[in-house]
């Protein structure tokens, strides 16, 4: 910093606001020390500034590389919305599972991250109850969960399942089966509501036998489709509870020769990279992922601003992107609306 300094002629505390962005400087003094850093090679020191501050600006991201198929998307956009304000992005992989998370989140507090944002592992509710009891401000992304008190953001999934089976029986269908997620899961619970929800509005006799308890991985998929279809009157739809699953239910559907918007139609919720790559598309209830990732930034940093603001929660609507799986023409994709929770 001192070298930069002499190099700008300007004075090390100028230097010094200049790399913090702690006071503005005039516009000419500005352009020296950056160049005087351009020149020099100078990258500060953020260890030694977070010990001063107490902070690093930086935001810890716990998340899978393998299990969510937007992954890079949201990554993406948290670090637009974290750059924006001033704050770095470190990533450390959960694997989907409950010892990886608890390694990825130990290996980011020991970075000291001002913050995390986690999308939980199936089945860890350990590690994000010591998150809340011990005050890490931190945010689920994605998957919630209204039974820890944290901040959280992610889809709206009780109307937007109901808007599923809705679209399902207005194409005549009468046996719809539903693929559930991890039972933990906020998501899970509300889309299960939804499904009954759509059930009740389309006259449907709710049916224990055409649900399947899925998971969050293509097996678990597979397995549940595989059970429904053992079902003596088996479904002629069933709806997914992520793209994970959606991929294992149409796989399962082409192993017993099961022609997908013909003999068997499957809509899921999450868009995934190759729906319109298969015969025929796949119609899915999109998730906002770019706003879910902008959002979850937006109030981790509002949690560091004011770390006593009750939790808050999220829910954001999700739009249909209607392809031919569900055997019907397809029109423009629609926005769900009702984001929130239905009064039941």
């Amino acid at each position: 910093m001192e070298d930069v300094a002499k190099l700008a002629g300007v004075s090390i505390s100028t230097v010094s606001h200049v790399v913090n962005e702690t006071r503005p400087v005039a516009k000419s003094t500005l352009e020296r020390v950056r160049a005087a850093i351009e020149e020099t090679g100078y990258t500060g020191n953020a260890i030694a500034r977070s010990l001063v501050t107490g902070g690093t600006r930086s935001i810890g991201v716990a998340m899978s590389l393998l299990a969510n198929p937007h992954l890079a998307q949201l990554v993406h956009a948290i670090e637009a919305e974290a750059t924006a304000a001033g704050y770095q992005v470190l990533l450390g992989d959960t694997l989907d599972s409950e010892d990886g998370e608890r390694a990825a989140v130990r290996k980011l507090q020991a970075r000291r991250v001002d913050g995390m944002l986690l999308t939980p592992a199936p089945g860890d509710t350990a590690t994000l109850e010591m998150l809340a009891r011990t005050g890490v401000p931190a945010v689920l992304v994605d998957r919630v969960s209204h039974k820890i008190k944290l901040d959280q953001v992610g889809a709206e999934n009780i109307q937007s399942t109901s808007a599923l089976v809705s679209h399902l029986a207005e194409a005549g269908h009468r046996r719809i089966g539903f693929i559930s997620g991890v039972e933990w899961m906020g998501a899970s619970e509300e889309r299960t509501l939804g499904y009954r929800l759509g059930l009740g509005r389309a006259g449907l006799r709710w049916d224990s036998n055409l649900v399947a308890g899925g998971g969050a991985s293509p097996q678990d998929g597979v397995l549940a489709l595989r059970r429904l279809l053992t079902v003596p009157e088996r479904p002629t739809a069933v709806i997914t509870g992520n793209g994970a699953m959606t991929a294992g239910a149409y796989r399962e559907a082409r192993a017993h020769r099961l022609e997908v918007g013909r003999d068997l139609a499957i809509v899921g919720h999450d868009e995934v990279d190759w729906a319109e790559l298969v015969p025929p598309g796949i119609t899915t209830m999109a998730h906002p992922v770019d706003e879910i990732g902008r959002t979850a930034v937006r109030l981790l940093l509002a949690r560091l601003d004011d770390g006593e603001r009750p939790p808050e929660t999220v829910l954001l609507p999700p739009v249909l992107n209607h392809r031919g799986s569900c055997g019907c023409p397809a029109p423009a994709p629609t926005a769900v609306p009702g984001a929130g929770f239905a009064e039941l």
